[in-house]
């Protein structure tokens, strides 16, 4: 079964049995502080989940596009990806635990509308309660009636209890492993299975998350409005078990991208592995919206564009390698009908990183001969450490040997313990920088919101239409707001901006608020981010007496004043340079 036919058979399945298909959010998160990007399907439904009602109802599905980088270096063995896509149905206040695991063994088994997998190779596992929570003998008993009770383990909190961060919805969750091993392991010992999944003869292929509990700052503080259902499955992992494969790479996911770096090369190699995987997320991360950059999610499209390249390299490939597997992305029939590609975008910031990084390279070789230090060489000259450790490997040293002056003696664990700092000193940057919107909703964050509406026009106003929103942060001190354009804003551009902003606040325009259905909302002109994926219903604020001679009109969430003559007098203090082809100003309202 390729990856087509199982992305349309969950659908399929739960669009069945009552639940409205939805279509995946952008990678880049909305409002949510917490994380770079979407690591799971439930991100951006955290305000459903905490009881706000879904224009599309009470049951849900969808297939979710997902980075995590924090097991990058994992990245190359049978299971670990950075960009996957995170099949879920979701039950917001209606069914819970006995139909969501019902439909999770019907659709893992069923032959004729699920995947037809083999029962006596699934095993379980359950919460086996702690301080935040008591055991889940519920879960367990509903699972025997579809399981003996001898493959349904109780686990820890580690494995079984399920959240996205320190603070927000959370709960127990039972998951669902598959034995993948030619000859069948059979009947197991808990300490038989976990040695199993351990050494990947079993693995994770479905999980039901009961959310029914709120974290805050890593405690769990109390039940939720509401209990919820969570599941998910990742489309790589199902398409290895279904497709009788020892891992992600062998799938029709990766097989056309593990074609173009085969030759000359090992397909199985882990490192034609990293180039595949790396791509493939740099293709998703550049189109919506990420473009390389020092800091962020720039960073971390940084780092995979520059691994790829450094991968190619030692398997003497070349940077038309890595725009063929890009291609091969951007072309596979289980992506092009869903998600809507650039490709000139897309070619020009891998050409544009990977050149860049080139000059690094020949910068990066003289102050390794310089006897730079290895962590220097890496944050300041953006030099890998992987790279230093084979450049004394080719001179038959270590990284812990002094030869021929050269002074760039660094253990990897010296290393990773600098890393780390350097990471949690970024992290807290980050946190702080760039929380994808609004910080809070006290009224000077509201106000600065509805702020960004006439800033974004009065900029398309002054500049063209080349401009389009690429992100903002909003605290009640100050907006900050991301926008495409090619160059620098003169000093007159950015008064004429300012005067129409404070032109619009004096005017007293009413702030309106219509839902239309997207394709009416798209022809009214209303502002949006183009190619992104939107529900079936969008709400549009827009400013001025009608929808039709307003000022400024835009898909958005809220929340916003009534009026700008709620607003103080709009003043710019900078405009600069975010990455290649994205401006940013910052202003205050006095």
């Amino acid at each position: 079964m390729n990856s087509e036919e199982i992305r349309k058979r969950f659908l399929a399945f739960f669009e069945k049995r009552g639940h409205a298909i939805i279509p995946s959010a952008s990678l880049v998160p909305e409002n949510d502080p917490s994380v770079l990007f979407n690591t799971a399907g439930m991100q951006p439904l955290v305000p459903y989940l905490l009881g706000e009602p879904h224009p599309a109802g009470k049951r849900i599905a969808d297939v979710q596009k997902c980075v995590r980088t924090q097991d990058i270096d994992e990245v190359g063995d049978n299971t670990h990806d950075t960009f996957f896509e995170m099949l879920g149905n979701w039950s917001l206040g209606d069914y819970f635990k006995e139909e969501a695991i019902k439909w999770s063994f019907e659709l893992l088994t069923n032959k004729e509308e699920g995947f037809g997998l083999d029962p006596k190779r699934l095993y379980i596992t359950v919460f086996e309660g702690d301080a935040n929570a008591p055991r889940d003998d519920e879960a367990f008993n509903i699972w025997k009636e579809y399981m003996p009770e001898n493959r349904i383990y109780f686990m820890s909190a580690k494995s079984n209890w399920w959240s996205a961060g320190d603070s927000g919805p959370c709960g127990p969750d039972t998951e669902m492993f598959y034995d993948i091993t030619s000859e069948g392991l059979g009947d197991m010992s808990k300490e038989e299975y976990m040695k199993a999944d351990a050494e990947q003869k079993v693995v994770e292929i479905w999980n039901d998350v009961f959310m029914e509990y709120m974290k805050q700052d890593g405690k769990v503080i109390g039940k939720l409005p509401q209990k919820n259902v969570d599941t998910g499955a990742g489309l790589e992992r199902l398409a290895m078990v279904l497709q009788h494969k020892e891992n992600i790479f062998d799938t029709d996911l990766f097989s056309t991208l593990m074609e173009k770096i085969q030759e000359g090369t090992i397909r199985s190699d882990s490192r034609a592995r990293v180039i595949a995987d790396h791509i493939r997320t740099s293709v998703f991360m550049i189109n919506d919206g990420v473009l390389p950059a020092n800091s962020d999610r720039g960073y971390i499209l940084r780092r995979l564009l520059r691994r790829a390249y450094l991968k190619a390299r030692n398997l003497n490939l070349d940077l038309g390698t890595l725009h063929e597997v890009a291609l091969s992305v951007m072309l596979h029939p289980s992506y092009a009908g869903v998600y809507t590609f650039d490709q000139d975008r897309t070619f020009s910031a891998i050409h544009d990183e990977i050149h860049k990084f080139k000059e690094t390279l020949d910068a990066g070789l003289k102050e390794f001969e310089k006897g730079t230090d290895a962590f220097t060489l890496f944050t300041t000259h953006g030099f890998p450490y992987e790279l230093t450790e084979e450049l004394h490997r080719e001179r038959g040293t270590t990284t812990t040997q002094n030869i021929s002056g050269v002074s760039n003696i660094m253990s990897k664990a010296e290393f990773d313990a600098k890393f780390k700092a350097h990471q949690d000193l970024s992290r807290a940057g980050a946190e702080q920088k760039f929380k994808g919107g609004m910080a809070d909703n006290s009224e000077m964050s509201v106000k600065y919101h509805t702020a960004t509406h006439l800033l974004h026009q009065a900029l398309r106003d002054v500049l063209g239409d080349e401009v389009g929103q690429k992100g903002s942060n909003i605290t009640p001190e100050r907006l900050r707001f991301d926008f495409t354009f090619s160059r620098k804003m003169t000093d007159e551009e950015k008064k004429k901006v300012e005067d129409i902003v404070n032109e619009k606040i004096e005017a007293k325009l009413p702030m309106n608020k219509v839902v239309l259905p997207k394709a009416e909302a798209e022809k009214t002109g209303a502002l949006h981010f183009f190619g992104e994926k939107y529900p079936d219903e969008v709400s549009v604020y827009y400013i001025g007496d009608s929808l039709e001679t307003a000022y400024s009109k835009e898909f958005c969430g809220g929340p916003h004043v009534s009026n700008t003559s709620e607003l103080g007098r709009f003043k710019i203090q900078k405009e600069e340079a975010v990455s290649a082809g994205v401006r940013r100003i910052k202003a205050i309202m006095e």
